[in-house]
C-alpha cells in the first residue's frame, strides 16, 4: 500500500493507495488523520499498519487520483531526517571530484563503517510541490536522489522519495563544513508517498529530471542495486548507541549525480521517481 498525507485547513488526513483504489481512511477513523497515528495503532496492536488500514478500507471515501494529488503534502511528519553517504560508486567518484580530501571518501565507501550523518528537522523538511532551497552562499548546487527508509522506533515501515539537497561547492572546501552543505532552510524533500509493500527496496528503478525555464536539462536514471550498502545495514548503524526518535527518515546515498559544472538555479523543477513509490516534485529557489 501507498499512504499520502493530504492537506485539511491546518490539519490533515490519511488517504491509502490500493489495488481497488484511493481511500480516505480518516472518514472511516478520524483517529487515523496522519501515518505517525496509523503507525501508534499498529504498534499499539501489535500488527502492521496495513493490517490496521484494510479493516477500514470498506467504511473509508473513494477519492480520484488527482483530488489526492491537488491536496498531498510530505507523507510523513518526521522527527528526524538522517542520510547515508558514499554508498554508490558514483557517488564515491563525484565527491572525489569536489574535494581537498578526496582519499577519504575513498576510504569511506570500502570501509566497514558506512557514513551516517545528521540531515534535517521537521522544520527544515517539505514535501511534494514545495519549494527546495539552494544557499545564497553556495555557488555549486545539486539535488540528490534517494532511497528513504521509514522508521518507526528504530524499525522499518516502509519507504518514501528523498531529495537530499546539497551545496558541493561548500563541502567540497572542506569535509568539516558538510553540517553547512546538507543542513539549511528547506534542505530536505520528502514524498510522495510512504511504500508499505516493496518486496525488495534493493531492486527498485530511480530516475530524476530537472528543468528550467520548460526545458529538460538533466535527466538520468539507474537502480537501486547499485547501492553497495543494504538497507538492514545502514538501518543498524543509524540505530545502534543511538536514541532514535518515534518517526524517522533515513536516506541511503546518492545514485545519481549531475555532470561537473552543473549548478541548480532559482525556478529550477526537479523530479525524482522511484518505482513502487511514486514522483517527488519540488520547484527551487534560494534561501
Amino acid at each position: 500500500m501507498r499512504y499520502h498525507q493530504l492537506r485539511d485547513g491546518a490539519g490533515s488526513r490519511l488517504a491509502v493507495s490500493s489495488d481497488d483504489g484511493v481511500y480516505d481512511l480518516t472518514t472511516a477513523k478520524p483517529r487515523l488523520s496522519s501515518f505517525r497515528a496509523l503507525l501508534r495503532a499498529a504498534s499499539i496492536a501489535d500488527e502492521s499498519p496495513d493490517a490496521i488500514a484494510s479493516r477500514h478500507l470498506d467504511a473509508a471515501t473513494e477519492l480520484s487520483p488527482a483530488h489526492v494529488e491537488q491536496r498531498r503534502r510530505i507523507p510523513i511528519d518526521v522527527d528526524e531526517v538522517w542520510a547515508a553517504g558514499v554508498t554508490y560508486r558514483i557517488s564515491e567518484e563525484a565527491r572525489r571530484e569536489e574535494s581537498s580530501m578526496p582519499d577519504m571518501y575513498v576510504d569511506v565507501y570500502d570501509a566497514d563503517r558506512p557514513e551516517i550523518f545528521f540531515k534535517s528537522t521537521p522544520s527544515r523538511t517539505v514535501g511534494p510541490d514545495e519549494d527546495v532551497g539552494i544557499r545564497a552562499d553556495s555557488k555549486w548546487d545539486v539535488p540528490e536522489p534517494e532511497l528513504g527508509i521509514v522508521l518507526y522506533e528504530g524499525d522499518i515501515v516502509g519507504y518514501t522519495v528523498g531529495n537530499d539537497m546539497s551545496s558541493r561547492s561548500i563541502e567540497g572546501e572542506n569535509p568539516l563544513y558538510l553540517p553547512q552543505a546538507k543542513v539549511y532552510d528547506r534542505c530536505c524533500s520528502l514524498g510522495p508517498s510512504v511504500a508499505t509493500d516493496i518486496d525488495d527496496p534493493h531492486a527498485l528503478t530511480l530516475t530524476m529530471a530537472i528543468s528550467r525555464d520548460g526545458d529538460r536539462i538533466y535527466s538520468g536514471e539507474t537502480g537501486t542495486q547499485e547501492m553497495v550498502r543494504s538497507c538492514e545495514e545502514l538501518v543498524s548503524y543509524f540505530r545502534d548507541h543511538n536514541a532514535v526518535p518515534e518517526v524517522a527518515v533515513l536516506l541511503t546515498g546518492t545514485s545519481l549525480v549531475p555532470e561537473d559544472g552543473f549548478t541548480l538555479q532559482d525556478g529550477d523543477r526537479v523530479e525524482i521517481e522511484i518505482e513502487g513509490i511514486g514522483r517527488l516534485q519540488n520547484t527551487v529557489t534560494t534561501v
